[in-house]
C-alpha cells in the first residue's frame, strides 16, 4: 500500500535556466536550445532584469553575456556571488570577448565556466549538463547535512554531545529553551552543574570513575533529574545518557520534559494584523501562519497548497489613471480573494506590491488549480479596464500554485519559490493564466518508485 504522502505522482522538476543577452539572435537562440533539452528558461536582457529574475527565481544556472547595454556581466556576476541567496548559482559567461586577461577575470570573481562566440550549440550543452551535475552532487551533499542539522535542532528534546570529562561539546536549541539559557553559553559547561542534587552529585562521580559499575548503573541510560534553569526553578526531565556509536569520545544525552506545565517558548504568537490599503492579512501575518500550517502539515501528511499572483501590466495602470485608481484596483482584488478563502484554514494576505497570496491547508494539487483558475477568472470578470495592457483591455492577474506535502526532508522557502516560478511561467506563457506544479521529497519519491 502507498503512503498518502507518496499518492500525488508528479513529472520530475525541470532545471531552470537564466538566459542574459542583449542580443535578440543569440538570446532566441539558447533559449530555444535550453527548452529542447528539456529546461525551463527564464530570460534578461539588462543587468538589473538579472539580478531580480535570479533573487526571485533562484535559477539552477545562469549563462551570462559580457557586454550588456547597463552593467557588463563581470559587475552582474560580482553581485550575485556576493549575495548569500544567489552566491550559490553556477554562472557560465558566453561571450566574444576572448582576451585572457577578461577570461581570467570571470573566473576570479566565481564564474564556472566560459563559452567564446560564435557558440557551438553542442558545446553548450554539454557544459550546461556538466555544471548542472556538479551543482546536484554538491546540493544534494548539502541538503543531507542540514537536513541532519535541521532534524537536531528543531527536536523538542534536548540533544547534547557530552565529553569524557562530563563537559557539554554541544547542546542543540532545545536544551537552551529547557534551561532558559542561550546555546552558546552551554559549550564547556559540566552537566552535572546543570542538575540539582542528588542527582549532580551522581553524574559528577560517574564522569570522574566511568569504570565503576555502581555510578554507570546509576547515570547510564534513563533517569528521572531535575534540571537547574538560570532563574533558579527546577524543571522535572527524564535524562538519558549513552555512550555515542562507531567509538568516538563521547556521550548522547537526551532531556524530555515530563513535567505538565511546560511552557513553550518557541511557540509562534500570531498577531492577526491587516495590511492598511486592502484590509486582508499582510505579509507579517501571512509569514508566521505559513510556518506553523507547513509543520502541521508534516506531522499530519496532508498537502500544503499555496497560490501566488501578481497583476498584470500593474505599473502601466497606475501611470495611466493614477495612484488612487491603482489603491481601488487592489482593493478589488484583495476582495475577491476573500471571496474564495472561504475556510477558516484558508489565509488571504497581501504579500507586497501589486503581489498576493493564497495558502491553503489541507488541499490537494487539483482543488488548488481549480481555485486559481476561479480567482483570475474572478479578476477578469470584474473589468477593470487597463489602457496599457498588452494582452488584454482589462486588468488580469497571472497565477501560479504549488502544491507539496511536507517532510522533514523539505524546506518552506522552497516551497515558496516554486510557487513563485510558476507565477513567472504564467507570466511567460502569455499572462492572465494559472501555472501549478506539485514539489517536494514526497513527490520525488514516488517518481523514483515509479521509475523502477
Amino acid at each position: 500500500m502507498i503512503h498518502p504522502a507518496l499518492a500525488f505522482a508528479t513529472p520530475p522538476r525541470q532545471p531552470a535556466i537564466l538566459i542574459v543577452d542583449d542580443a535578440p539572435d543569440s538570446l532566441g537562440m539558447l533559449q530555444e536550445t535550453m527548452r529542447q533539452q528539456g529546461y525551463q528558461t527564464f530570460v534578461a536582457t539588462t543587468g538589473k532584469r538579472t539580478l531580480d529574475i535570479a533573487a526571485r527565481v533562484q535559477p539552477d544556472l545562469i549563462l551570462l553575456d559580457v557586454i550588456l547595454p547597463d552593467l557588463d556581466g563581470l559587475e552582474i556576476c560580482r553581485r550575485l556571488k556576493g549575495q548569500a541567496d544567489t552566491a550559490h548559482i553556477p554562472i557560465i559567461f558566453i561571450s566574444a570577448c576572448g582576451e585572457t586577461d577578461d577570461i581570467v577575470a570571470g573566473f576570479d570573481i566565481g564564474a564556472a565556466d566560459y563559452i567564446p562566440k560564435p557558440v557551438r550549440m553542442a558545446e553548450v550543452c554539454v557544459r550546461v549538463r556538466a555544471q548542472l551535475r556538479l551543482r546536484s552532487s554538491s546540493e544534494n551533499q548539502k541538503q543531507h547535512a542540514e537536513r541532519l542539522q535541521m532534524i537536531v535542532e528543531g527536536m523538542d528534546e534536548g540533544l547534547m554531545l557530552v565529553g569524557l570529562d562530563g563537559r557539554i561539546v554541544y547542546a542543540n536549541p532545545a536544551c537552551a529553551r529547557q534551561l532558559a539559557a542561550a546555546g552558546g553559553d552551554l559549550s564547556g559547561t559540566p552537566l552535572a552543574e546543570l542538575l540539582a542534587a542528588p542527582d549532580a552529585h551522581d553524574y559528577a562521580a560517574y564522569f570522574a570513575h566511568r569504570d565503576d559499575p555502581e555510578r554507570a548503573a546509576r547515570c547510564r541510560g534513563t533517569r528521572e533529574v531535575l534540571l537547574v534553569q538560570r532563574d533558579g526553578s527546577l524543571r522535572a526531565m527524564d535524562l538519558n545518557l549513552t555512550p555515542m556509536v562507531g567509538g568516538e569520545p563521547l556521550f548522547v544525552v537526551l532531556l524530555h520534559d515530563i513535567t505538565h506545565h511546560k511552557q513553550s517558548e518557541s511557540a509562534l504568537q500570531l498577531a492577526a494584523l491587516a495590511d492598511p490599503l486592502t484590509r486582508i492579512a499582510n505579509r507579517r501575518h501571512f509569514d508566521a501562519t505559513l510556518d506553523k500550517e507547513w509543520q502541521r502539515a508534516i506531522r499530519s501528511g496532508q498537502p500544503l497548497s499555496l497560490i501566488v499572483l501578481d497583476v498584470d501590466h500593474f505599473k502601466g495602470y497606475n501611470d495611466s489613471l493614477g495612484h488612487a485608481a491603482g489603491d481601488l484596483c487592489l482593493q478589488a482584488i484583495a476582495d475577491a480573494l476573500q471571496e474564495h478563502a472561504l475556510r477558516p484554514t484558508d489565509l488571504a494576505a497581501r504579500y507586497g506590491g501589486e503581489e498576493f497570496v493564497v495558502l491553503l491547508a489541507d488541499t490537494a494539487h487539483d482543488g488548488a488549480a481549480l481555485l486559481g483558475e476561479a480567482i483570475r477568472a474572478h479578476v477578469e470578470r470584474l473589468g477593470m479596464t487597463n489602457p496599457r495592457a498588452t494582452t488584454s483591455n482589462v486588468v488580469t492577474v497571472s497565477v501560479g500554485v504549488a502544491t507539496i506535502v511536507p517532510t522533514l526532508f523539505d524546506e518552506l522557502r522552497g516551497f515558496f519559490i516554486a510557487a513563485d516560478r510558476a507565477m513567472y511561467e504564467a507570466k511567460s506563457g502569455g499572462r492572465n493564466r494559472v501555472a501549478a506544479v506539485r514539489v517536494g521529497a514526497a513527490w520525488e519519491a514516488m517518481r523514483d518508485a515509479l521509475a523502477l
